[in-house]
Parts: structure tokens; sequence; C-alpha cells
């Protein structure tokens, strides 16, 4: 009877040294292939693969397009792709951003939880914001074992507090209890699979970059599995839809961008610091500018012209103080909600 042979782990903030430490403990004859999706720059290459071969028991490297799986193994998401599975394939997909991330943890989940839901194992570990929630929800749907870091053991709480509350994982565990539980896991007879919606092979797609390339029937599949908010896509601008998905909540834009609630709320938020930062640098050049023409009408003994420039320069001093005042309070805010979310995961 075939067992549990494919494990999936995400990881963010913190999860270099979490993954390295999986990967030490794992037993040399690991009966699965493992797959792990960390939050990658793409501003620097990469070297996590040979860090990772350093360190672990089982040969570690970023995967290859078109690849096998191969058991005790392990197959890392190269920065900027997307790591999806076929089957038996490896798949690296150039799709949107998710959650801000190519790589990101939830296309992983979902096209395992398209193909390979009775087989898999999907973990979610330390990291900030809530990449890996839809994805680990999308898994269990469908059939599949889904683990979560204990977020008190996690060095960022927030992801795995996130996957927490909205997946209802099978599994809690502290980071040193995970590789004994996997062994253990994996050789459990594999399960049933479930219905998976349709959307999910559309999502899967969309992650590999074979979007559509009709754009009214992408809309229509769109308004298929959402409906349409009033927010706009921090990326690109266009209309963003609102899917619900068991307790996650989580938004996609016409051109692919996808966000959970909570990293739109933080991508919203940064929109909004860019934005009052634009208008505070304008207001100050125009006060620059309203001072310069204020001094020279008093060069030139124009005194009803100076008056009205020198109304003018602290209008706009005004209005940037108001703008400085805004942007104070959302700094505020955000250290205070941050200071909440601690007290929570604890």
């Amino acid at each position: 009877m075939a067992n549990y042979d494919i494990v999936a782990i995400g990881a963010s903030a913190g999860g270099v040294e979490a993954l390295r430490f999986i990967a030490q403990k794992l037993p040399k004859g690991f009966n699965a292939s493992v797959l792990m999706t960390i939050h990658l720059s793409s501003r620097h290459d990469s070297a996590f693969d040979q860090v990772l071969c350093r360190d672990s028991v089982l040969p570690a490297c970023f995967a290859k397009d078109g690849e096998a799986l191969e058991k005790s193994r392990i197959y890392l998401a190269p920065p900027e792709r997307h790591l999806v599975v076929d089957h038996d394939r490896l798949y690296l997909g150039n799709g949107p951003r998710e959650n801000g991330s190519r790589p990101a943890i939830d296309p992983m989940l979902r096209s395992l939880a398209l193909c390979c839901a009775a087989r898999t194992i999907g973990v979610v570990l330390t990291g900030t914001l809530g990449d890996g929630a839809s994805g680990l929800w999308a898994l269990k749907q469908a059939g599949g074992i889904t683990v979560v870091q204990d977020p008190k053991d996690a060095m960022f709480a927030e992801m795995p507090m996130t996957a927490l509350n909205r997946a209802n994982p099978d599994h809690v565990v502290h980071l040193a209890d995970l590789p004994a539980l996997l062994a253990a896991l994996v050789e459990q007879p594999s399960g049933t699979s479930l219905p998976s919606r349709n959307s999910l092979s559309v999502e899967v797609q969309l992650a590999r970059g074979n979007e559509p390339n009709d754009t009214v029937n992408k809309v229509k599949w769109l308004d298929g599995v959402g409906r349409r908010s009033v927010l706009a896509c921090p990326d690109c601008g266009g209309v963003m839809w609102e899917i619900i998905e068991g307790n996650v909540v989580r938004f996609r834009c016409h051109v692919g961008h996808a966000y959970t609630a909570e990293v739109l709320n933080v991508a919203l938020e940064e929109n909004l610091k860019h934005s009052l930062a634009s208008a505070l640098r304008a207001l100050e050049e125009r006060t620059a500018l309203a001072q310069s023409l204020q001094d020279q009408a008093i060069d030139k003994g124009r005194m009803v012209l100076a008056e009205i420039w020198a109304e003018r320069r602290i209008e706009c001093q005004k209005e940037a103080d108001v703008i400085r005042r805004s942007m104070q309070r959302i700094d505020e805010l955000a250290v205070r909600f941050a200071e909440r979310g601690s007290q929570a995961a604890e």
C-alpha cells in the first residue's frame, strides 16, 4: 500500500535556521520527497541550496523545471520561481507574485492539493504575515495531512499563528519534535483524495505562468470564485476579487496578484505611507517656493505680493504638519497592533 511520500514545507522570516534544522534531523532513508519554499530575495544570487546540502543528511538542491520527484531528496524553490507539482514532476512557474513573494508557499501547497493531496503532508513554519494559510487550508480540504509549528516556539509567530487560526491543522508541534513526527507520518498508508474546487486548477496554472489570454474569460472565472471588492491591487492598481475559503479571506486581481487579507492590509498601508510621503514632499517644495517668491517680492518692494506669498507659505506649512501627524499616527498604530499580535501569540 502506498504511503505519504511528499512533504511540503513553507517558511519565511526565521526559516533558514528552521529548514536547516529539519534537514539535519531527518533520517537518511527518509521515505518521501521533501519540497521546501522559503521567501528568497531576488536581489542577490542565493547559496541556500549549498548551505542546506552541506547541513543535510539528504541530497538537497534547487528544483529544476520538469524533473521527476525522487524519495529521500530535498527540492528547494529557487528565487523568482513558484515551485508547483503535477503528480510526480516539479515545475517552476513565473506567474504573478502572491503575498508579495515569488516563490510563495500557497502555490506549492495548492498544486499538491490539486494532484496529490492523499499522499502529501503540508507544513507551515516560522514567518511574518500569512503566506501558507490558504494553501494549507486547500490541502486539508482535499485530504492531505497538515502541520503547523507552534507559534510560541517559532522565531516569528505571525505566519504559523495565521495558519493555525485559518486552516485548523491536524498537528501543532515544536520545531524540535517535527522531524520525528514527519518520519512517523510518512510511514502511514496514504489517505483518500477529496474533490477539489474547479478554481484550484486555474490558480495553479496562474502560478505556472499559463494564464488565460482571454481577459474576459479570466474575469468571468474570478466572478465565479469571488466577489468584486472596492480595493485596488497594490501591485498593478487593478480591481481585486474577495475570495472566502473557510476562515481564510484573500484577494486576487485579474492580472493574477494574490494577497491574504493580512498581507493586503500591510501592502495598502505601505502604499498609503508612500502617498503621504509624496504629498509631504510636494508641500515642502511649495513652502520653499513660496518663501523664495516672498523674498523676491520684498527685495522689489512689492509688499502686498510679499504678504500673499507669506500667507501661501504658512498654509502649506500647516498642511504639511497635518500630514506629518498622520504619518506619525500610522506608525504608532502599527506598533500598537504589532504588540497586540505578539500578546495574542503568547
